[in-house]
């Protein structure tokens, strides 16, 4: 029994959910190096905790991309703001 009061004690540690951006919302998408970082409009949601994301591509056409959620963080705030 004491080990029970022991695991009722300690506080679960939940891990905080990833932001979940609506379609349409500019964010930054965190690459798999730490420099890749782009600006992205969400365009949907996928399944498997993905989202649809567009982005201007190398050659400057619009390209869709299917990336993780928790790669994606709101965009931070502007000068003008």
């Amino acid at each position: 029994m004491a080990a029970l009061t022991l695991l009722e004690a300690r506080p679960m540690s939940k891990k905080p959910s990833p932001w979940l951006p609506p379609a349409g919302a500019l964010a930054s998408y965190r690459g798999r190096s730490l420099r890749s970082m782009r600006n992205v409009r969400v365009v949907a949601e996928a399944s498997a905790g993905r989202m649809v994301v567009e982005a201007i591509g190398k050659q400057g056409v619009p390209v869709r991309l299917t990336v993780k959620r928790e790669n994606l963080s709101p965009m931070q705030p502007d000068l003008f703001d």
